[in-house]
């Protein structure tokens, strides 16, 4: 279960998550307090001892999904900054279904009693993907159970009902029971090995389409950069309500012209909790300074709009649907959230350096609206921050790029593959 952090002091954190855990890939083990040296200058700290933050793609298992606890506890400054998955994925699941509930007289394109929709999946070793997956398939009534879970397997194309990885749902609405079939699902892989890949998505509907046109009526996606490639190439033209993920200013503009809906993962609260983590740690204050205690500049954010996960030493933004209701508050993307919006005060929160990484400079969601926020949160914060974009495909197209970690005072890390932490720690260990 994920806590709220309710005012704990970090020094308490760091005693019980560093006593069950203890000394990772050379970090401390001292389980102390979130103090750094009096120095805190890159020069005088070793890489290994620097403050580390993994944002968006949480490190582990992309088989089983385990985290990985080495990485998490790296050292005494180690954090994960993402989302609460789960939570967002459920209210994705639930979007649509209340989509479908509201315009039943609308949905059933060709009346044949089965509500056919396809799904656009982003990574299928991704974990964020994963619970997307089994967040639709639960709210339509189309999971199977695989080894105590909703299979996130896809199913390559499923007209007759028949695939094994998913079963027919069921939905009664008005007093008349629909068939919920999964028409087709497939992961967006391109032939170069990236995943998430919008133009993959733009054909797989072309194809989908053409196959079995009218049985469509609504059309899934894992993102909005997926969802929009859909939406754009087939979809909108047919007036079929499409759904994403990320709330990005695209596709929030989109549900004016027909595009369903989306989930605001509150990317602002994220960038801005992956930049402030490493700022605390580097002026060795509590790690809950201008997050859930206010900072001497007024910063502070609410337990409605993140949690923290003492055991897993991540933060998660809270997740909001973002509908026809209420699109116009979230029509741009990239502006900061006003309860962490105030300047901090440079004589008491110097400048420091920070190499940070994008695992795919083309990637829709962490380019348009991630990056964005980053940067305008970096200067309110005195961060001098080094973007470095990768390919999406390898781990080496970034790594190759810290050459010399030394010149940094913190990083913060944004994996093209979950399971390869190690990839960047092996760097700081030298």
């Amino acid at each position: 279960m994920k806590k709220k952090i309710l005012g704990i002091t970090m020094a308490l954190v760091l005693g019980l998550s560093l006593a069950a855990c203890g000394s990772k890939d050379g970090g401390s083990s001292d389980g102390g307090s979130s103090k750094k040296s009096e120095d805190g200058g890159s020069s005088n700290v070793a890489n290994k001892d620097k403050p580390l933050v993994w944002f968006n793609r949480q490190p582990s298992n992309s088989s089983t999904g385990e985290l990985d606890k080495a990485a998490l506890s790296y050292n005494k400054d180690t954090y994960y900054v993402g989302f609460d998955a789960n939570q967002g994925a459920d209210l994705q699941g639930t979007m649509i279904k209340e989509y479908i509930e509201k315009n039943i007289d609308k949905i059933d394109r060709d009346g044949d009693g089965v509500i056919g929709y396809v799904l656009a999946i982003g990574d299928i070793g991704h974990n964020d993907s994963i619970a997307r997956t089994r967040g639709v398939r639960k709210a339509m009534g189309t999971g199977v159970e695989k080894d105590g879970e909703i299979n996130s397997e896809p199913v390559g194309t499923n007209v007759d009902g028949k695939a094994t990885a998913v079963k027919d749902g069921t939905l009664e609405i008005g007093g008349k029971k629909y068939t919920v079939r999964e028409l087709a699902s497939q992961e967006m892989k391109n032939s170069a090995g990236a995943t998430w890949d919008a133009a993959t998505a733009g054909n797989a509907i072309g194809t989908w389409s053409s196959s079995f046109g009218k049985k469509i009526d609504i059309v899934a996606s894992n993102n909005d950069g997926l969802g929009m490639s859909m939406f754009n190439a087939w979809s909108k033209d047919n007036k079929v309500p499409t759904f994403g993920y990320d709330a990005n200013s695209d596709a929030v503009a989109a549900i004016a012209e027909g595009y369903g809906g989306t989930i605001s993962q509150h990317a602002d609260v994220q960038a801005y909790l992956t930049l402030r983590v490493l700022r605390n740690a580097l002026d060795g204050v509590d790690i809950d300074t201008g997050i859930g205690t206010a900072d001497d500049a007024g910063n502070v954010l609410t337990d409605d709009v993140y949690t923290y996960n003492e055991e897993e030493r991540s933060y998660y933004a809270l997740n909001v649907a973002v509908t026809a209701e209420n699109y116009q508050d979230f029509t741009d993307s990239t502006k900061i959230y006003e309860p962490v919006s105030k300047q901090l005060d440079e004589s008491k929160s110097a400048k420091k350096k920070v190499w940070l990484n994008i695992y795919n400079a083309s990637d829709n969601f962490l380019s348009s609206t991630y990056q964005p926020l980053l940067k305008n949160y970096d200067d309110l914060l005195n961060l001098e921050v080094d973007y470095i974009g990768g390919d999406g495909q390898t781990e080496s197209n970034i790594t190759n790029r810290l050459g010399n970690p030394s010149q940094y005072d913190a990083f913060a890390i944004n994996m093209v593959k979950t399971d390869n932490a190690a990839s960047y720690t092996a760097l700081l260990n030298k």
